[in-house]
C-alpha cells in the first residue's frame, strides 16, 4: 500500500516571506472578480467587485486613488465570518472613469446602486480614508441600508488645508509621473513601517495611475481637497450627527492624516461610537496589522462589543 505523506516540506534557501503577493494572499480563497453595471445618474458605471464568503454582508471601502488589492491581506480572514464585497469606486481601479466631479454624494450614490445590483439590502459597511467618508455620508443619508460601521483612518476630520494640499499634491504628482520613484512616495505616504511596501503594490498603481483617462478621473476625485468643493460635504455635526448606526472609529497611532484630537471631535458628533487605536501603524492599517485589523472586525460587526 502507498503512503502519502502529509507532512509539510520544509524549503530550501530563504524563508517564505508572511506576505508572498496579492495572489498568494488569494491563494486558497474561493472568490469571484467580476464586472458589474452600476446604473448612476441616468448613466452606467462598469464596475470591478470581487466578492467571497458566507455570513452577514460586509461592504469594504478603500482611499482616494486606491484599488479594492488594498484589502487583499484580510479577504481571506474576513470571508470565515462576513459575505465580503470590496470594489474600485467610480474613478478609481479597473472601474469606469466617467468625466464628473466625484463628489462624495457621488461616491454615495454609486455605492447605494452597486448594493442594488447586487441584491444587498443591508450591510456592514467599513472604509478606509476617502472611503470611510462615504460609508459615513451613506449611513446618515441611507440608514434603512446600514447595520454597523467602521471609519478606518477617515482622516482630515478638521478639514486642515495643509493636509488636503499634501493628499493633493502627492497624489497629482504621482499619476502625472507614473515613475516608480513618484508612486512609491506616494504609497510609502499610507504606511508607518515603509519597508512593508512591495514592488508588486507600487508597479499595481503605476498600471492603474497609467490608464488613459485616469489623470483626468484623479483631478475630478482631488475636487474634495479644493476648500470651496469640500464645504458641502465636510466632516460637520450637522450631518454626522445623524448616523445612527452603531459606529467603531479605528485609528492608529501614527496616521499622517490626523491625530485622537480628530478623532474625539467625531466622538463628540457621532450620537454612538466607539473609538479604538491600533499601536504602530499609518493610514493602512489593514495592511500593517492584518491580525489586529481582523480581530476587530470580528468582535465589533458580529457581537457590537469593544474590541480589546
Amino acid at each position: 500500500m502507498t503512503t502519502v505523506d502529509e507532512t509539510r516540506v520544509e524549503p530550501s534557501g530563504p524563508p517564505i516571506p508572511e506576505h508572498a503577493g496579492i495572489w498568494g494572499e488569494l491563494g486558497e480563497l474561493e472568490h469571484t472578480l467580476r464586472y458589474v453595471d452600476v446604473p448612476l445618474d441616468g448613466g452606467v458605471v462598469r464596475t470591478r467587485v470581487l466578492q467571497a464568503g458566507t455570513g452577514p454582508e460586509l461592504v469594504l471601502l478603500h482611499g482616494t486613488g486606491g484599488h479594492l488589492e488594498a484589502y487583499a491581506r484580510d479577504l481571506a480572514g474576513l470571508a470565515r465570518d462576513f459575505h465580503v464585497t470590496v470594489y474600485d469606486m467610480v474613478g478609481h481601479g479597473w472601474s469606469d472613469l466617467p468625466d464628473r466631479p466625484y463628489t462624495i454624494d457621488v461616491l454615495a450614490a454609486h455605492l447605494v446602486s452597486l448594493l442594488d445590483v447586487l441584491g444587498i439590502d443591508r450591510a456592514h459597511l467599513s472604509g478606509e480614508s476617502l472611503g470611510g467618508w462615504v460609508v459615513a455620508w451613506v449611513a446618515a443619508h441611507h440608514p434603512d441600508r446600514v447595520n454597523r460601521l467602521v471609519l478606518n483612518t477617515p482622516g482630515n476630520i478638521a478639514n486642515k488645508p495643509e493636509v488636503m494640499a499634501r493628499m493633493r499634491d502627492s497624489t497629482m504628482a504621482a499619476v502625472r509621473d507614473p515613475s516608480d520613484a513618484t508612486v512609491r512616495r506616494r504609497v510609502e505616504f499610507l504606511f508607518h513601517h515603509k519597508e512593508m511596501v512591495t514592488d508588486e503594490l507600487v508597479n499595481l498603481r503605476r498600471r492603474i495611475y497609467s490608464r488613459p483617462g485616469f489623470v483626468r478621473a484623479i483631478t475630478n476625485t482631488l475636487v474634495l481637497q479644493d476648500p470651496q468643493v469640500r464645504k458641502d460635504f465636510a466632516w460637520d455635526p450637522a450631518w454626522v450627527s445623524k448616523v445612527t448606526a452603531p459606529t467603531l472609529l479605528l485609528w492608529t497611532s501614527h496616521d499622517p492624516t490626523s491625530g485622537l484630537d480628530e478623532a474625539d471631535l467625531l466622538l463628540g458628533w457621532l450620537p454612538d461610537a466607539l473609538l479604538h487605536v491600533i499601536d504602530d501603524a499609518g493610514h493602512w492599517p489593514q495592511w500593517e496589522k492584518v491580525g489586529e485589523f481582523l480581530d476587530v472586525h470580528r468582535t465589533w460587526l458580529l457581537t457590537g462589543q469593544e474590541p480589546s
